[in-house]
């Protein structure tokens, strides 16, 4: 499998193999070569049917019967590889030439790429297109850039301050704890203190500990499980208690939640009724669903979800509510989770709306406690994870 941008007689390429054939996607005009002209490009896929789009002109690719998943297992080229034996004969017009020009402000899924010597894991022949120590984006937030002597120096916004303008105003003398995130609020000309897990207050200065995790929205927990490599994945399992607050929220999501390949198996609320989401490899995302009465508000609920390679059972307070094969052909048996745990949300900056492609539209807002995992004889200690905006639930309020 292989998915590259490449130039070809002036034209660009989006060409894409998911296993069974590849795809080529051109755009409609050539783009220039001479001179200093920038030029926006937006490329991908949604299952097998391509888009490309330069400056606003689009080409797509209509859907045909074939693979819809993008395996690989290779590091990510830009502007070259290290070896043309790396490149894929079908990948390119003709044969593979490096790329001769300027790249920048590279997004991967919403995720932009730090093109740093830092922060890439290699590369060669790679110099300043910009050409002053100013770069693209330096200065933040809209800053100005100036060139100097030393190097450069940015020109702030009123409301930010800081060397490259990356501090609001409003948080420069913040008393937020060390461990907190402070969150402008410039129509107040204040802040808030979003609490790191484990602390609570206004400025999340008060150590708490917990069993009972209270969400509040915007909340999120991350626990990594110690003993993924350990795990058969053809056979989870996990359970917990819950009670909500309201009619929408992803209570848990058990994946890494980075991409749209990666498998999951996720509970939530939606409308009202339970939702459990199952995807299991290609991005085969099958929902199940029981409404035979409403999950809100104010009760405690009790759900285990076993899955044992593709069938699903799932148990509310007890009573077995959902049993279904999800593929009988047994094409992906296993859940590769990645040793991931969400509960609530995901972190800050991450829309569950986004994140779980609509799936599940809001944070969790209500407690949980009790969450085992496989049949481990330990409850999970959530407050010992990473999150924030998590709070003390013991006490019912």
């Amino acid at each position: 499998d292989f998915l590259c941008i490449s130039l070809a007689n002036g034209f660009i390429q989006l060409r894409y193999n998911l296993g069974d054939k590849t795809v080529i996607l051109q755009a409609l005009q050539q783009v220039h070569t001479e001179g200093n002209t920038w030029h926006t490009l937006r490329a991908g896929r949604v299952g097998n049917e391509g888009y490309l789009d330069l400056d606003g002109h689009n080409v797509t690719q209509e859907a045909a019967a074939g693979m819809s998943a993008l395996d690989t297992h290779t590091d990510f080229f830009l502007g070259g590889v290290s070896s043309l034996n790396l490149v894929n004969s079908m990948a390119t017009e003709n044969e593979p030439t490096g790329f001769s020009g300027c790249i920048r402000e590279v997004l991967i899924n919403g995720r932009e790429l730090k093109l740093t010597a830092s922060d890439a894991r290699d590369g060669a022949n790679v110099g300043d297109c910009d050409g002053t120590a100013c770069g693209y984006t330096v200065c933040k937030n809209n800053g100005t850039c100036r060139v100097e002597n030393a190097g450069f120096s940015c020109s702030c916004p009123q409301q930010w301050v800081g060397s490259t303008c990356e501090q609001s105003v409003y948080c420069s003398q913040s008393r937020c704890g060390s461990q907190a995130l402070c969150v402008p609020q410039p129509q107040l000309f204040s802040y808030i203190c979003v609490c790191a897990l484990g602390w609570s207050g206004k400025y999340c200065d008060n150590k708490i500990t917990f069993l009972t995790a209270k969400f509040v929205g915007n909340s999120y927990i991350k626990y990594t499980d110690p003993q993924y490599r350990k795990r058969d994945l053809q056979h989870s399992r996990i359970s917990l208690n819950f009670t909500s607050n309201q009619t929408e929220g992803l209570v848990f999501w058990m994946g890494k939640a980075e991409d749209e390949d990666n498998d999951f198996l996720a509970l939530g609320i939606a409308n009202g009724t339970l939702k459990i989401v199952v995807n299991l490899g290609e991005r085969i995302s099958v929902p199940l669903t029981y409404s035979k009465y409403s999950i809100c508000c104010g009760r405690w609920h009790a759900v285990t979800i076993v899955q044992n390679q593709t069938c699903i059972k799932v148990y509310l307070d007890e009573d077995l509510i959902l049993f279904e094969d999800i593929d009988p052909q047994r094409k992906y048996t296993a859940l590769n989770y990645g040793g991931i745990c969400y509960f609530g949300g995901f972190e800050i900056g991450k829309e569950v709306n986004t994140v779980t492609t609509g799936l599940f539209q809001q944070g969790f807002i209500g407690r949980i406690k009790d969450v085992v995992l496989f049949q481990d004889s330990k409850k999970i200690q959530l407050m010992k994870a990473e999150g924030y905006n998590v709070y003390n639930g013991d006490d019912g309020s």
